[in-house]
């Protein structure tokens, strides 16, 4: 691979704590990012923001604005991961598909290839810029933009099972699968607007456990403890 997304949900950089950010997981990511861009890799970087956020299904609000405010969660989780990086070493830039004055640049392909260029890792904050759409779709609306070569998915579980681990001890985790499968059972991966727009646009998924050591580093190569989603 030649150029990667990767998207890290909120939840999973907040750690044990549940909200806001855990300082030794985001340095994790920090140090595996600056591998891959070391090797040559040009890496694009969304992240969820539930770890400040979950609007979806909030009583009483009107769901433009609490997809607006999630919106905004993925802003300050890129200005604090990007600083993370830089830490580290790494030069980056933050894309918004909306203004937020001289906190971030409006995206473009062009944009981003300029960045890509000058070996600067590319944080895609704000979703889609529109509500009643998750990050999961921003993400692979993304990837599929910027040409990546596919979409390293980091969660909580480490794959794809064909039922919750959680409930199930027996649950197996496939190695491999295809988006088709994914779909015909029904298996929470990405939502259902992202998945047919991987399935569209030929975008392979590699999903991964954040927090084993390597595993984003391990993602990339395609030889790792998790599953691809293929798409042929």
């Amino acid at each position: 691979m030649k150029r990667v997304l990767l998207k890290l949900s909120g939840e999973a950089l907040a750690g044990d704590k549940g909200k806001g950010f855990d300082e030794t997981t985001c340095g994790m990511v920090a140090d595996q990012v600056r591998q891959l861009v070391d090797s040559g890799l040009e890496v694009g970087v969304v992240i969820g923001g539930g770890n400040f956020w979950r609007g979806a299904g909030k009583a009483n609000m009107d769901r433009t604005r609490a997809d607006q405010i999630g919106m905004l969660a993925t802003v300050m989780n890129c200005i604090y991961v990007s600083e993370a990086f830089r830490n580290v070493g790494l030069a980056t830039t933050i894309m918004t598909p909306f203004s937020v004055g001289s906190f971030t640049e409006l995206f473009s392909k062009d944009r981003v290839n300029t960045a890509f260029r000058h070996k600067k890792v590319v944080f895609f904050a704000g979703g889609t810029g529109h509500p009643y759409f998750s990050t999961d779709t921003g993400a692979v609306l993304r990837a599929v933009e910027i040409d990546a070569d596919g979409i390293l998915l980091a969660k909580n579980i480490d794959g794809v099972y064909d039922s919750d681990p959680a409930i199930h001890p027996d649950a197996r985790r496939y190695d491999t699968i295809s988006l088709e499968q994914v779909l015909a059972k029904k298996l929470q991966v990405i939502d259902l607007s992202a998945s047919l727009m991987c399935q569209q646009q030929k975008m392979p998924l590699y999903i991964f456990a954040l927090k084993e050591e390597g595993s984003i580093v391990a993602a990339a190569s395609g030889n790792f403890h998790g599953t691809i989603v293929t798409v042929d």
